[in-house]
C-alpha cells in the first residue's frame, strides 16, 4: 500500500492551492480518507475527512475553506484549500483506514509521505 501526496507549494495569503493523494495497492472505496497536517513541534492536527459514503467533516479552522472529495476510479483523494492563511503553513499528510475515520490520527492505518504547505502574509 501507498499513498502519494502532492499540490503542495508556496502561495501568498488568500490563495488556493488543490493537494492530491495518489493510492496504489489499495482502493479509496469503502474507506475512511482522511487529511492531516503538522509543524514541527506540534501535534498532527486533523483537517477533514470523507467517509465510506461520502460524508465529511472538517476542523473548525478550515470549514468553508477546505473541500475534502474522491475520485474513485482513479483511486485518488484530494483537498481544495482556499483563502489560505499563514496559519495554514504545515505538512500535510493524506491518511487512509478501511475500519477507523475521523479527525484524530491515531487510528488510520496508511499514510502518505506528506506535501508541504507554505502560505506568506
Amino acid at each position: 500500500v501507498q499513498l502519494v501526496e502532492s499540490g503542495g507549494g508556496s502561495v501568498q495569503s488568500g490563495g488556493s492551492l488543490r493537494l492530491s493523494c495518489a493510492a496504489s495497492g489499495y482502493s479509496t472505496n469503502r474507506s475512511y480518507l482522511a487529511w492531516f497536517r503538522q509543524v514541527p513541534g506540534k501535534e498532527r492536527e486533523g483537517v477533514a475527512f470523507i467517509m465510506r459514503y461520502g460524508s465529511t467533516s472538517y476542523a473548525d479552522s478550515v470549514k468553508g475553506r477546505f473541500t475534502i472529495s474522491q475520485d474513485n476510479a482513479k483511486n485518488t483523494l484530494y483537498l481544495h484549500m482556499n483563502s489560505l492563511k499563514p496559519e495554514d503553513t504545515a505538512m500535510y499528510y493524506c491518511a487512509a483506514d478501511r475500519f477507523f475515520g475521523g479527525l484524530e490520527w491515531r487510528g488510520y492505518t496508511y499514510w502518505g509521505q506528506g506535501t508541504q504547505v507554505n502560505v506568506s502574509s
